[in-house]
């Protein structure tokens, strides 16, 4: 089952109850969102959108139009993606925020997240699929989550495509990628890269330096065939990668591509 806690928005831009629509108009030239919860000490009391907006003068308060807790739709974290879906779909509302048992904020979700997940294949199921794998060819496999620097990848991928990146880079930048997948054997200290080569480039591209990744630990002191393969067409860091779009890219063509990521 995929849960709306997996695709959810943690970091949420919220407005208070006495803000005004100067503060609302604002707010929206610089996250370009439309949607808003009205949160107060994490508590959430309403939610605003622009389309609100119409007819109000701009020192107008949110607490006068929001509509209010009792009146609005939320979801829980564990809530299954397509009963999320099922209820944007019945009511027209492509935004819920998503809360507690509390009714404290813990994210959003909108209805590109729920397409997102049904075009996406889940990262548990990968991740299994890739341990049974390798179990199968007789490797001693441990599983673990962890934060890992993107200096210390060995790509096993020669190119990645420009198109790609851009939906990578979007994702990465609001906390809503998966994490990849990588194999750490007893040969080095680097890690091999097996799943995530957009999400790995996205991230060198807007310099992020480190990314969530499931580390597969794998018993050996041998060289694998995945490195060896690596090594075979020169893949050393993430730099060796080529940038592709429908015909290779050149060098200004890349440099303009990662200009166009870091304004995401």
């Amino acid at each position: 089952m995929v849960y709306a806690e997996e695709y959810m928005t943690k970091k949420v831009h919220s407005i208070t109850p006495d803000a005004t629509v100067s503060d609302i108009i604002k707010l929206v030239k610089e996250t370009t969102h439309d949607t808003f919860p009205v949160v107060v000490n994490s508590k959430v009391k309403g939610i605003v959108s622009v389309h609100d907006l119409i007819g109000k003068d701009e020192s107008d308060e949110v607490s006068e139009f929001m509509t209010p807790r009792d009146d609005m739709i939320v979801t829980k974290p564990h809530t299954k993606i397509m009963d999320v879906g099922r209820i944007m779909f019945r009511t027209g509302f492509s935004k819920l925020p998503i809360v507690d048992e509390n009714n404290n904020i813990l994210g959003i979700i909108t209805n590109t997240d729920v397409i997102r997940s049904q075009i996406e294949k889940t990262t548990p199921k990968k991740l299994k699929k890739i341990v049974n794998s390798y179990i199968n060819l007789g490797y001693e496999v441990t599983t673990k989550r962890e934060t890992i620097q993107i200096d210390d990848l060995i790509p096993t991928q020669a190119n990645v495509y420009e198109d790609e990146l851009y939906g990578r880079a979007y994702e990465l930048k609001r906390g809503l990628a998966e994490p990849i997948i990588v194999i750490k054997t007893n040969v080095n200290e680097k890690y091999i890269l097996v799943d995530g080569h957009h999400r790995a480039v996205a991230a060198c591209l807007s310099n992020i330096k480190e990314l969530e990744a499931h580390v597969l630990e794998i018993n050996t002191d041998k060289t694998m065939g995945i490195e060896k393969t690596a090594e075979k067409q020169g893949l050393k860091s993430l730099k060796d990668i080529k940038i592709l779009d429908e015909e290779k890219m050149n060098c200004s063509s890349a440099y303009k591509l990662r200009a166009n990521i870091l304004e995401l």
